[in-house]
């Protein structure tokens, strides 16, 4: 046996070679027994291994036994409210679970094409800006796009509190390469807002080897695919971050002396992530829906990563980094971002109209943003001028503070209904907030919120006879 950080290779001394993705027992001098996984074979007797959990004090001449079976981890409802690693493992210090949890295999098959159905029904999240220009599908995935330090982990800690209480279904959370303290967080966070009865968290962390972060979303997805089909729930999955898979793909590719492809990713990156994405589906009534951040290095869209995983998604949630700078939270571009479901079949008529004109009143500010930082807003026609003073209005009513951040903004956290931010967009496009200070619209729920606010600056400005 060879060791040369998380690849080992493995000789046998008789019979036929464990297949590719069957597991292998390692048990080390020391008496601690390790996960490893078959990814090819080299000779009539070798086959090379990925580990999974970290390889240190592993000598060789340790004992290796095949398994006969992919990786498996524990699933159904003695895993609701626990957390777990990529092979199983149970991580919160609760004590084990019971001895009759049923497993299954990380490595399955994507249901075949006639089984699917259609994604079509809408999955409100009561984020403004998500609802009206990005709706997302239920049986849908979308992704959350943008660079370090935008938002993408706390728009998907608020997305799980916003979901909580009107989402009947389970919610299976994959910490993909994050932080441990991320971790502890999320986990302490679930547990206050009582979300955690109804959530599995899977974690393969930053600090562990890559063939743990690499394995972690399947075993997230294994837990999911139970649920959806054997206890036929509708299942939200939430992966933070799918960048990372791909990161700790590439590290094993090199691990197994695969030559680098482009930007010196893996050959195989775009199979990898159709054989995650592709077991992503509905099937029957029971659907998984999943909602994925996506980190894009050095803010590039046109990295390798990024590209393969936008053809795989139904709604992009772009997050941009001026908006973040400008206080505009959730940082989300209106222009940028995208969804398949914007369509007057799906979310009617009047919704995709006011979704194309506030995205055209946006884009148009922003057209002349140079012309107004070098002559200023005067030297604009009157119509311009109108426009840019409604496309701020809007920009700033598709913010609103999260409950993840009440502690942090001492703001009340808001969940809008999709019907409130239609009206309230209309009202600020049909010129009724014209004459409004733009810091009412800044940081409210509905329309009617960000009047009660007007009124009250309004009061307070207001000079005694």
């Amino acid at each position: 046996m060879a060791v040369r950080g998380a690849a080992i290779d493995v000789a046998f001394s008789a019979g036929a070679l464990p297949a590719v993705d069957e597991a292998l027992t390692i048990e080390a001098r020391d008496g601690r027994r390790m996960l490893a996984e078959v990814q090819a074979h080299l000779d009539e007797r070798t086959v090379r291994a990925l580990a999974l959990e970290s390889t240190t004090g592993l000598a060789r001449g340790a004992r290796v036994v095949a398994n006969g079976a992919p990786v498996l981890v524990p699933v159904g409802e003695a895993t609701l409210g626990r957390l777990l690693d990529a092979t199983g493992r149970i991580g919160d210090g609760r004590g084990e679970l019971p001895a009759d949890t049923p497993r299954r295999p990380i490595h399955r098959t994507p249901p075949a094409l006639a089984e699917q159905t259609g994604a079509s029904k809408i999955f409100a999240t009561g984020v403004k800006a998500i609802d009206l220009l990005t709706p997302i599908a239920q049986g849908g995935k979308a992704a959350l796009f943008g660079g370090a330090g935008v938002g993408k982990t706390v728009l998907v800690m608020e997305l799980i509190h916003a979901m909580a209480e009107d989402y009947s279904g389970v919610s299976i959370f994959a910490g993909v390469g994050e932080r441990s303290r991320e971790g502890h967080e999320m986990l302490n966070d679930m547990a206050t807002s009582r979300v955690l009865d109804r959530a599995v968290l899977v974690y393969g962390q930053m600090n562990e080897p890559p063939g743990a972060r690499w394995r972690a979303p399947m075993t997230a997805l294994t837990v999911a695919e139970y649920f959806r089909d054997e206890r036929h729930m509708n299942v939200l999955l939430l992966v933070d971050n799918i960048f990372r898979f791909v990161q700790a793909g590439a590290e094993v590719s090199g691990l197994l002396g695969r030559a680098p492809s482009r930007v010196g990713y893996q050959p195989t990156l775009a199979s990898e992530v159709a054989a995650l994405q592709e077991r992503i589906a509905s099937v029957g009534a029971a659907s998984i829906t999943a909602i994925e951040a996506v980190y894009v290095p050095a803010d590039d869209f046109t990295d390798p990563a990024v590209t393969t995983i936008s053809t795989h998604v139904d709604s992009m949630v772009v997050l941009s980094r001026a908006m973040a700078a400008e206080g505009m939270y959730p940082a989300i571009d209106p222009i940028s971002s995208s969804s398949v479901l914007l369509d007057p079949l799906v979310v009617g008529e009047e919704h995709v109209r006011v979704a194309t004109e506030t995205r055209r009143a946006i884009a148009h500010f922003q057209e002349l943003r140079d012309v107004i930082s070098l002559l200023g807003v005067e030297e604009l026609s009157a119509e311009d001028r109108r426009l840019v003073s409604r496309a701020r209005r809007l920009q700033r009513f598709l913010t609103q503070p999260f409950v993840v951040t009440e502690a942090f903004t001492g703001m009340k956290g808001r969940s809008v209904a999709t019907a409130d931010t239609i009206a309230g967009c209309r009202a600020i496009l049909n010129g009724e907030c014209d004459d409004w200070n733009e810091s009412s619209l800044y940081m409210v729920g509905d329309i009617e919120e960000a009047r009660a606010k007007e009124r009250d600056s309004r009061t307070k400005t207001r000079v005694p006879a």
